[in-house]
């Protein structure tokens, strides 16, 4: 296999430039490391040390574990470069962990991951690559990074497969100049190629599926050490109000949901239409009454040309993070804010998901849908 050309465009020889990567132990970020390392580039390597120290349990699949921190160190000496660990438990907790119990008691649905790219990762870490005097932060992500004629863009990544950019919409454009994704034009079977190629240890390490605070897929629990009155009991209602059953917790649906509700036996099958936290309600009908002709999103980070405020654009959005992207009309309703017509009604518009903006790969931004 041959070795690609890996230029950052950062204006320097690659022996005096200096990049710091963002190594969460898996094969991608591994590789980036590797692939920036044999262009040429100083580079010095960090891991985020978030929730879990010990060892995974068996069939975990979570990033920024015990075991997950050894392997990028490890890899780090394999390849001679410095290897850091940034203690960032607290500040995890308090910006993603907090705010994923938190979202989930009001009635929405989180996507912790966009949370910890917006706040630890893409703030706190790469505030300490400038502190060592790097030129660039380099990451593993699915996601390319495109120079227009206004500046830095974000773009979808060449494999759709394996494209992030959802979760990253709420990288602001100074960020993104300062940021390089070396794996944006591959797909995996390359990545995994070259760390072959390289003689990573990783190369066939599974991927990283889980959240890492959730190694077991079991949000509530988490949800409920966090906010033990995220337990408390209420009624599942029709739309008319008739109480059909109890539930135990809100925090156990989100809109769209089907199975587990608990009332079967009703006749055709329910579907959770949305969720009041104030009266501890589940309200559930049937899939014609889920489908949404518009949506209002808040923290809209905007990264398209011009302003958002009072401007009408055409775009595809996504709701979900596999959701196909459909048509919509995009007016910003503030500089922050904005409302989304979809040309057609959509199911499953869950408050608290992120609902983000694209043109043809182009990402415009996002923001969090409102209740």
């Amino acid at each position: 296999m041959s070795t690609p050309v890996i230029d950052l465009a950062l204006g320097k020889n690659p022996k005096d430039t200096r990049v710091v990567v963002a190594m969460s132990g898996g094969v991608d970020s591994s590789t980036a490391a590797a692939l920036v390392r044999e262009a040429g580039y100083d580079v010095v390597g960090m891991t985020m040390q978030l929730y879990d120290q010990g060892e995974p349990s068996p069939g975990q699949k979570t990033c920024c574990a015990g075991k997950d921190i050894f392997d990028a160190r490890r890899v780090a000496d394999q390849l001679g470069f410095p290897h850091y660990v940034l203690n960032y438990e607290s500040r995890f907790k308090d910006q993603v962990m907090d705010d994923f119990a938190d979202t989930y008691l009001r009635g929405e649905t989180p996507i912790p991951c966009v949370r910890c790219n917006q706040t630890v990762k893409f703030k706190d870490m790469l505030g300490q690559a400038k502190e060592l005097g790097a030129d660039a932060l380099v990451t593993g992500h699915y996601v390319r990074r495109v120079q227009g004629a206004a500046g830095s863009e974000l773009h979808r990544a060449a494999d759709a497969s394996k494209d992030q950019s959802y979760f990253l919409f709420a990288t602001t454009g100074a960020q993104l100049d300062f940021l390089r994704f070396p794996l944006g034009g591959m797909d995996k079977a390359e990545t995994r190629a070259h760390a072959t190629r390289l003689g990573l240890a990783v190369a066939d390490k599974p991927e990283s599926m889980d959240i890492c605070f959730v190694p077991d897929g079991n949000y509530a629990r988490i949800v409920e050490r966090l906010r033990p009155e995220a337990h408390d009991p209420g009624d599942i209602v029709d739309q008319a109000g008739t109480v059909l059953g109890r539930h135990d917790g809100i925090i156990h649906f989100t809109v769209g949901q089907r199975k587990g509700i608990g009332i079967g036996g009703m006749g055709d099958p329910l579907y959770v239409l949305r969720l009041e936290p104030e009266t501890r309600r589940v309200v559930v009908g049937p899939k014609a009454a889920l489908g949404r002709e518009s949506l209002n999103v808040h923290e809209v980070n905007w990264l398209g040309d011009g302003p958002l405020r009072a401007k009408v654009h055409r775009v595809e959005v996504k709701i979900r993070s596999m959701f196909k992207p459909v048509a919509a009309t995009l007016f910003g309703t503030g500089d922050d804010t904005a409302a989304v017509t979809f040309d057609a009604p959509q199911n499953g518009v869950a408050p608290g998901q992120a609902c983000v903006f694209y043109q043809g790969d182009r990402v415009l931004g996002g923001g969090w849908i409102a209740r």
